[in-house]
């Protein structure tokens, strides 16, 4: 959708998934995409604060562009963690105002932060001020009985007008704060994906990147018709194969396309630098269980993985192993 302003090429982005998106899964995603916008998962401003910022913040160069996901509530400490993510050299700061779960509610932000939209201002504008970074936001349609249009249209208006938010990531559920765990809370509330094309329309001037529910590239490429991008996350985390139309379709880069092998080469590389740092083995291969999907040989793969690569002093030979079986599996059905 061309509205005449310009904005990152947030086209297509994979969503911050806790646990998931770290900095091994984000490094598989860019060997497939190029040009796919990579979110960190979220990262609360005391883990920043008073844990192992490097932990969460290291990154390699090959990742961007790639933004992280803070996840708190009180200004000045989130200007600090944008300080930080910007010397860490991230391409952008998006803050978290979607997370149902228990534990973030108690830490009062996630979701609960949609009830106080001046709060979510002061912060992103607190932010702003302290970085020259895009600083962007990921929220709900709504939350409990604040679900209706015109309290979306008033959390949108005043991160806007106040906070000088333009970028506003949509996840088009509702989020129940009590009574729904987070896994509910992805399937149960229904998608109302019009209120996020809506939201486009009356608001043409904001960048709207619409998420939820996504399970192909195709179905996102269609959003594209009524708002600037699409965000999907467990699809692509359980498929990772799914980017590579990403750059052709989104991008109009038509480079040639690397299969499922060509990309094992280059993460086997990958590996290797990372178990010479120190890095065991199961961080990197636990996601990479459904690269192979749908392909012969894809349960060896999952199989090898998932019960050699845990284990205690595993090392490339568990991922070698592993890839010969794919390999196998492929030459007996081509032959």
């Amino acid at each position: 959708m061309n509205t005449g302003r310009s904005f990152p090429s947030r086209r297509f982005c994979v969503a911050p998934m806790l646990d998931w998106t770290d900095r091994h899964a984000r490094y598989l995603f860019r060997l497939v995409s190029r040009h796919a916008w990579l979110y960190t998962e979220m990262v609360t401003t005391s883990a920043l604060l008073h844990g192992d910022a490097e932990r969460h913040l290291r990154f390699d160069p090959a990742e961007h562009p790639v933004a992280l996901q803070l996840g708190g509530s009180d200004p000045v400490a989130l200007a600090e963690c944008a300080r930080m993510g910007e010397a860490w050299g991230y391409d952008e700061i998006n803050l978290n105002v979607g997370c149902p779960s228990d534990r973030v509610q108690g830490g009062a932000f996630g979701a609960c932060l949609m009830a106080t939209p001046e709060r979510v201002a002061e912060c992103i504008l607190a932010m702003r001020d302290a970085v020259d970074l895009p600083v962007t936001v990921k929220h709900r349609i709504g939350i409990d009985q604040q679900d209706d249009w015109n309290d979306l249209i008033r959390f949108v208006d005043i991160v806007h007008e106040q906070g000088g938010c333009n970028t506003f990531i949509v996840h088009a559920r509702k989020a129940w704060l009590d009574g729904l765990s987070p896994k509910e809370n992805r399937e149960i509330p229904p998608l109302m994906y019009d209120r996020v094309h809506r939201l486009k329309r009356e608001r043409p001037h904001l960048e709207i990147i619409i998420n939820g529910g996504l399970t192909s590239v195709g179905a996102a490429l269609e959003h594209l018709e009524f708002v600037d991008g699409a965000m999907l996350g467990r699809a692509v985390y359980h498929a990772p194969m799914l980017l590579a139309d990403v750059d052709r379709l989104f991008y109009g880069d038509a480079h040639a396309v690397p299969d499922a092998f060509e990309v094992m080469s280059c993460y086997r590389t990958y590996i290797v630098q990372e178990l010479e740092a120190g890095t065991a083995l199961r961080h990197m291969t636990r996601h990479l269980m459904g690269v192979f999907h749908g392909l012969p040989g894809a349960r060896a793969w999952r199989r090898i993985l998932s019960t050699e690569g845990p284990c205690e002093g595993a090392g490339i030979e568990v991922f070698d192993r592993a890839l010969s079986a794919v390999s196998q599996a492929a030459d007996r059905q081509a032959g």
